[in-house]
């Protein structure tokens, strides 16, 4: 009920209230002052925030330059020194090559690719093992043992190889069905971490925490039917046949007697 008769009075006090023009006409001159200063400060006049917003961010029309124009801002700018890198290269007249081709004893040439995995816990005893695993084999069948190999080190190893191989064909035009992982060897990293190792009885000593890296080398090798070839002619080579017998060439120092 107090709060009822509080506000029936607030509303009889505003009804009765007599104007006064001085306030109103300086009230008037206020709000024209505060919209000025809203239209310098970039700020949101008495047409709401929503309107304002859409005023503010709605996208402008930008009326394109002629040629004319574009073309005197580059010489205002060129004489400034203003010019950026893609300005400043000379235009090729039409009808002239746009590049010259390189010949072909100038294009560098590549035989080999070098990649490593990033220094990483592990032994390098144990690294090494994964290194063996995989030289001296075609990168597709390096990979496919790292895929079904048990080892904890073998998802990064074929990440490596992976990326290897992606880098040397894609960037230094190497045969991808010739690749083979030449060489793998493994180094330690250059920080062994240290750590207390506590031992009974009083005694302490120092655990080695050790980190490594394993490098290979790409280079273009035997594919696996060029191997498989030389091999089948390897076997067939060891192959004498019973009744072949060298006529043509005469026996030197003879035995006196039968060497049995």
């Amino acid at each position: 009920m107090q709060s009822v008769g509080a506000s029936l009075r607030a509303a009889s006090r505003t009804a009765y209230a007599p104007a006064h023009n001085v306030a109103s006409s300086s009230r008037i001159f206020q709000l024209q002052g505060v919209q000025r200063r809203n239209v310098s400060l970039r700020m949101p006049n008495f047409k709401g925030p929503v309107a304002w917003l859409q005023e503010t961010l709605a996208p402008a029309i930008r009326q394109q330059n002629t040629q004319e124009e574009i073309d005197a801002a580059r010489k205002q700018a060129a004489e400034k020194g203003q010019l950026s890198v893609f300005d400043s290269v000379p235009a090729l007249a039409e009808g002239e090559d746009a590049a010259e081709e390189v010949p072909v004893w100038k294009k560098k040439t590549y035989t080999e690719h070098k990649y490593s995995t990033g220094n990483f816990k592990i032994s390098h005893r144990k690294l090494n093992m994964i290194g063996r695993q995989i030289a001296g084999k075609p990168i597709d069948s390096a990979i496919l043992q790292m895929m079904f190999s048990e080892k904890r080190a073998s998802k990064r190893i074929k990440s490596m190889l992976v990326v290897a191989k992606s880098h040397a064909v894609k960037l230094k035009d190497l045969n991808e069905q010739k690749l083979v992982v030449s060489e793998s060897w493994v180094t330690k990293g250059p920080h062994q971490f240290k750590r207390h190792d506590i031992k009974g009885r009083g005694r302490a000593g120092i655990k080695y925490h050790p980190h490594s890296r394993l490098h290979v080398v790409l280079k273009e090798g035997k594919t696996r039917a060029e191997l498989r070839d030389e091999e089948r002619a390897r076997k067939l080579r060891r192959i004498v046949s019973a009744g072949y017998v060298r006529e043509d060439v005469p026996i030197r120092n003879p035995g006196s007697t039968w060497a049995w």
